[in-house]
Parts: structure tokens; sequence; C-alpha cells
């Protein structure tokens, strides 16, 4: 019978192994080191990160691991992508990062010792094969790891391998709430090479709606336009960055009134709009959040812009409601004023009291952006949900009309039009800056972009 766990370690591809081939396998390498001053991106940083969470668990041992692959297809794994809050904490950002955890040891009465526990680069002469027959491993498979020492250089945190990590009692990020919540409440207020990374993200996001503006004549004519623009948008991602930040929402026409459409396997009309809410997540792992509706013909219709228009007054409301003090909710709250008292003009309400604009709009208006898209939400309501905007915060605006089109309610003209439009802000001391200004967002500024672009 095969030996089923080594089958499925080395794959459908493996072949047996003789003696003489190991034998052979196991010499004649060149030294390859790393840079002797390679290091992370954010090293200054996240001593000072592992500070601030000592600090709140004295005595206590504390583990947060970077996670484990996840099978998409028999001996296929999804891409990996470490935990946000163990990149935060060790400045490690890459798939390499499998399985490793970083534990906070205590050490004296009120600090603690950060280890970082991984699998270090597999030796080549010891008669180990795990270098080359290991796929999820093994070097020759998906890439090389550092050794102890490297990743010590790398990071500044002590290293030692997984095999030696003991189980005593811990609090565990994956597991225990409590710590999460803290994980999640240290990042809310981002520092400056935060900031800087997210402009980054949302200045590659820019670059992508543009390309995707360009390749609207190639996608109207493609029987999966929305999966054309998907592709465009992803190219930029990966070219850029590591990857998008998340799924890719490419909804034209009446997919746009479903919030998370990331089927994306419409056709394009150029009758309607598209929305797209897309962003590209940097290399250090931090996203940017944008959503733009644009009409596929380059110019919007009378009742296209009708609706448009009111989205933009709602967030211009709630980014005029930002500031630090004020109550997270205030710009959602300013921005629903807008929508509600519109749909009443309207005489789809009656009038603009109560909730059922709700109907409309269906979720919240924004959220925190940072290392995950909805960032912080663990973070307990009375520190983030209902807590009062800070300083260094970024969160998204994003108001939308979702005005479905088996809606009665609906005059016909209306029904089945979607609008978001979502950027990105920090809060400063005088209020909030615009991250994403480069891309328009008033309908005169959409037509001339648009414009300028398919000219081109």
């Amino acid at each position: 019978m095969t030996d089923r766990p080594s089958r499925l370690n080395t794959g459908s591809h493996d072949l047996p192994v003789s003696a003489e081939l190991s034998a052979f396998m196991s010499g004649n390498w060149s030294a390859s080191p790393l840079s002797a001053d390679a290091r992370v991106a954010a090293h200054a940083l996240t001593p000072a990160r592992r500070a601030r969470l000592s600090a709140r668990f004295p005595g206590e041992r504390l583990l947060v691991p970077a996670g484990e692959l996840r099978v998409r297809s028999n001996d296929c794994d999804h891409r990996f992508r470490p935990h946000s809050a163990y990149a935060w904490l060790t400045g490690l950002t890459g798939e390499d990062q499998v399985g490793h955890v970083l534990v906070m040891e205590p050490a004296g009465p009120h600090g603690h010792e950060a280890v970082l526990y991984l699998r270090p680069r597999s030796a080549r002469a010891d008669g180990s094969e795990e270098f080359y027959r290991d796929r999820r491993y093994g070097e020759f498979w998906v890439g090389r790891r550092p050794d102890l020492a490297e990743a010590e250089r790398l990071t500044g945190i002590r290293c030692a391998h997984l095999d030696t990590l003991g189980a005593p009692e811990a609090r565990n990020a994956a597991h225990d709430p409590a710590l999460a919540a803290v994980l999640s409440e240290l990042r809310l207020v981002k520092d400056a090479w935060e900031v800087g990374q997210l402009q980054l993200a949302v200045d590659h996001t820019a670059a992508g709606f543009e390309d995707v503006v360009r390749a609207l004549p190639r996608a109207l004519e493609h029987p999966r336009g929305e999966r054309w623009i998907e592709g465009v948008f992803g190219l930029r991602a990966r070219a850029e960055g590591n990857s998008t930040g998340y799924d890719t929402i490419a909804a034209s026409g009446a997919h746009a009134c479903v919030l998370h459409w990331i089927r994306n396997d419409g056709r394009l009309n150029r009758d309607e709009l598209l929305l797209l809410d897309a962003g590209v997540e940097t290399d250090s792992l931090y996203t940017a959040d944008i959503t733009r509706t644009l009409p596929l013909s380059g110019r919007f219709s009378p009742v296209q812009r009708q609706v448009y228009e009111l989205v933009l007054a709602a967030q211009d409301a709630g980014m005029a409601a930002l500031r630090p003090g004020a109550s997270f909710r205030d710009f959602h709250r300013a921005g629903m004023r807008v929508i509600a008292e519109g749909l009443a003009d309207w005489g789809v309400l009656k009038d603009a009291q109560g909730d059922l604009h709700r109907r409309y709009t269906l979720c919240s208006s924004g959220h925190m952006l940072g290392l995950d898209v909805h960032d912080c939400a663990q973070a307990r309501e009375d520190t983030y949900l209902d807590g009062v905007l800070e300083e260094g915060q970024v969160l998204t605006v994003e108001p939308g009309l979702y005005l479905q089109p088996d809606d009665e309610t609906l005059p016909a003209e209306l029904r089945g039009i979607g609008v978001r439009i979502e950027d990105d802000l920090v809060v400063t001391a005088q209020g909030a800056r615009l991250m994403s200004g480069a891309l328009p967002r008033t309908v005169a500024g959409i037509e001339e972009w648009m414009g300028t672009l398919l000219e081109g």
C-alpha cells in the first residue's frame, strides 16, 4: 500500500528517488546567502509595535501565528498571505511565512521577549530531501527561505526552529477574542510610514483604473467584459504590488445592485454603468479601496446623472464630517441624510424621516483601511464603531444607491441602476486629506477623464 501522508507531501508529480540520486543531490551546491544588509521594510517600526502589545498583557505568553496553507484543489493550495497582525508585528509579508509563529515570552514583571518560530531553509548536505522533494516547503518548489541567522538579521527578532515550539498555555491570536481585539485596536491609528504605504497603494490603484478605461473598447466586445476588466486591473495589481487587496468587483448594469458582485461574468452594455470596486495591495500588504461608477458610453444619461449626483452629494457631506473628535458614525449619518432627502424629493419616499432609505442603501458608508481592506474589524465597538476619530486614522467614505431591477417601489427608469463612489482619506488635525483625489469624482470630471483616456 502507498504511504499516503508521504505521497501527499511530495505531490502528484513525484517519482521514486534512488540512493544514488539522493547522494548526488546532497552535494556540490554553491553558497547563496542573503545580503547581509537585507532588512524587512518596517524593521525600525516593529519593536515599538511589539512593546505596545507587551504593555497590554503583562506576564502573559502570547502567540501570533502567520497562518497555514489551505487546499484549493487536491494538492494545490491557495496563494498564502500572512495574517495581518503577524505582518504588523514582524514586518514579514511573504508567502514563505506559512506556519510561522511569533511568540511573546514573558520576561520579567512587565516586559516580553519576542521569539519568532519558523521553518528555516533546509540544508542540502545532511541527507535532507526537502529542498527538492517537498512540494509545499521545498526550495526548488516554492522558493528560498532564510536560515535562522538570516531571519534574525531581517527582523531584529530572536529566531528558533518551528519544531522547538512547545505548547504551554498561552493566549493565541487565532482563538482569543481579547487578544484579537487589542491587536486590531493597536492598528487603528497609522504612523507616517503606514500612511505612505497606503498612499502608494492608492496611487497604483488610480493607475489601474486608468488601465481599465483604456481597455473598455476591448472589454465591450468580449462576452465576459466584466472579467476582462477584472483581469486588466489584476495585471496592474500584480505588476506593482503583491496582488489585489480583495476580490475585484466589476459590476455592469444591474449587477451593480449586488454589493459584493465578484462573479464578474457579465457582458458590458454601452448604455449602462460599470461599478468598479478595486484596490492594489502593496508588497507591504497595505491596500487601497476605491470605487468609481463609470458610464460605459463615456457620458452619463440624464437618469444616470440624477442618481450619481445624489450619491456624490452624500459622499461630499460624509467627507465634510471627518475630523478628530467626531464620532466614527457621523460621516455615515451625514451622507444618509442627503440620500434620504433626495429619495423624498424624487417621490420614492414619503419623507426623509426614519430608516426606510436603507432599502436602497443597504449598508454602512465606510470603514477603516490598512493591512486589511476592512481593517481593525476585531476592535471593540467603543473604540471603533462607537468611538471617535483620531488623527492618523485611514478610512473609506463610500455611500451608494442600489436600485434593484425588480423593485416595484421605484419608477421604471430608476430600476437596475447601482452607484457607489468610494474614496480613501486620512484624518488630519484640520479634518481629512483625500488620498485618492487623482481620480475624478464629478460627472464632468469623469466624462472628461474618460474621453481623454479613450482618445489616447
